[in-house]
């Protein structure tokens, strides 16, 4: 099992047809934490809840909702960002996770590597998303 950064392949295809909408409020895109067990890579199209790390505190299955979803430019480059978000009084151990659109058939957009497990025991549990430019955003179109 291994959990691969990638931006997922179907979401690059599925950007080209209007799969996906970042702009407004129109789509939900979610967050979900997966286990070490987890098999996610570029080649992921949608979420599944295999391998998911259980319910904890605020975090259930599907994870969280993601906010700020901004999408924007930085030089040539476009760029989304999104809020940190926090899942409190939880229990996690966590490889990395998946953010999908639940709207749209809870397709893949991207495989977020932890580079190792991440815990949070009876306490919050944090993403902080990188800064939001061309360099760094968490999801990049060069």
């Amino acid at each position: 099992m291994a959990i691969t950064q990638a931006v997922c392949t179907s979401f690059k295809q599925e950007i080209l047809v209007e799969g996906h909408n970042f702009t407004g409020s129109s789509d939900t895109f979610k967050i979900a934490l997966y286990t070490s067990s987890a098999t996610l890579s570029a080649s992921t199209t949608a979420y599944s809840s295999s391998n998911e790390v259980s319910d904890s505190g605020s975090y259930s299955a599907g994870g969280g909702s993601l906010t700020s979803v901004t999408p924007t430019t930085s030089g040539t480059t476009a760029i989304c960002d999104f809020a940190d978000i926090s899942f409190t009084s939880a229990t996690i151990t966590a490889r990395g996770a998946l953010i999908y659109n639940s709207t749209n058939s809870n397709k893949a957009v991207c495989v977020l590597d932890f580079g190792g497990d991440k815990t949070s025991t009876s306490g919050t549990f944090t993403i902080q998303f990188p800064t939001a430019d061309a360099s760094n955003a968490i999801l990049r179109l060069a």
